[in-house]
């Protein structure tokens, strides 16, 4: 199975409502979508998420990086596998999301050759997945209508974003907590929003004040590792890395400074399934536990995401909600949503189809 060529296209996908964090705000997704073609006339399917402010790739980079790329793995025989993602991984410097599209669909159309779905490929550890649902960053009062709404629909979990603003922030978390009770796990997101002795007075007075947090994620600015260290040194929750983890070396740095006590890895960040299995096993030698998150992607690209959070114990938590915030779904296939429970499909490959 010889890959021929690479075709790119570009799909958008509505949202039920405006996707805000302390970082930007979306009124819709705008995703690549790639198809590989081989010799065989199998295709295999990937995307990629322009997020300038977090990977700093653009739609025009992403589709110049797939350009790339293509040209060092036309001709190569899919079996070939570690073949094909040293030349993804050496064939540009950073630009992971372009490397993470290509990525998931060679391992959609090594799936395909082998027969079996990629998850059972990379160990099939299961094939269902419940993941939280993510509460936009609005004023308190909005925060937790919109947690009430959520809670509902029979969601258990949800992930709070963050990060504009200390004081608004305790009142928005203390506004969710008093109108949800205890009995709903809740989680923070910052997106790198404070600063470290900042973080630590804050998630301490929302801890004493009985907001009850399960983790809070990536609470100061990425490249701050000291700071993460002084955060998770100081609070008595679990602090999860997010944006300071792209790679393998960012992760083996993490561990080896003891910033945080997870990583949530996403193969936007990381440029792919190759490279997360890569971090994951980093992370579960070190003793850190993983989460699996995403961009605001197409659903080829949480496809993808699913198919590495099912294969791997490690994986302890998941926050792969995006298709619960969409109000449309252009691809095909992959995997199914029911409420907050996402099964991962049994045809070879990913399972999506155009």
């Amino acid at each position: 199975m010889l890959i021929t060529e690479i075709k790119t296209s570009k799909i958008t996908t509505g949202l039920k409502r405006p996707f805000k964090t302390a970082l930007r705000t979306l009124d819709y997704i705008e995703s690549i979508l790639i198809e590989i073609n081989t010799d065989s006339g199998i295709k295999g399917y990937g995307g990629a998420a322009p997020t300038e402010v977090i990977t700093g790739d653009t739609e025009a980079s992403i589709i110049k990086g797939i350009q790339i790329i293509a040209d060092n793995i036309t001709g190569f025989d899919i079996s070939n596998m570690e073949i094909i993602m040293e030349k993804i991984n050496n064939s540009m410097i950073r630009n992971s999301s372009p490397k993470a599209a290509v990525d998931m669909a060679v391992y959609d159309l090594y799936g395909k050759l082998y027969k079996v779905p990629v998850y059972k490929l990379l160990g099939g550890f299961r094939n269902t997945l419940v993941t939280d649902l993510t509460i936009s960053l609005n004023s308190p009062g909005q925060m937790a209508k919109d947690s009430i709404d959520a809670v509902a629909q029979g969601i258990k979990t949800l992930k709070v974003k963050l990060g504009d603003n200390a004081e608004t922030d305790l009142a928005r978390m203390k506004a969710i907590r008093e109108a949800l009770g205890p009995d709903i796990r809740l989680r923070v997101d910052a997106n790198q929003g404070w600063q470290p002795k900042e973080a630590v007075e804050l998630v301490n007075q929302m801890q004493r004040e009985g907001v009850d947090l399960d983790f809070v994620e990536q609470p100061v600015a990425a490249e701050n590792f000291e700071g993460m260290r002084f955060v998770k040194d100081r609070v008595s929750i679990p602090v999860i890395a997010d944006e300071s983890v792209f790679s393998p070396a960012d992760a083996l740095r993490l561990v080896n400074m003891k910033a945080a006590d997870g990583i949530n890895i996403k193969l936007m960040k990381s440029g792919g399934i190759y490279n997360a299995v890569k971090i994951a096993d980093i992370a579960e030698a070190a003793g850190l536990f993983c989460m699996v998150g995403s961009m605001m992607e197409s659903h080829a690209g949480l496809t993808a995401a699913a198919h590495f959070a099912a294969s791997r114990s490690i994986i302890k938590e998941v926050d792969l909600d995006v298709p619960l915030l969409c109000s449309e779904k252009p691809e095909r296939g992959g995997t199914e949503y029911n409420g907050t429970t996402i099964t991962l499909p049994e045809s070879p490959g990913l399972g999506i189809s155009v």
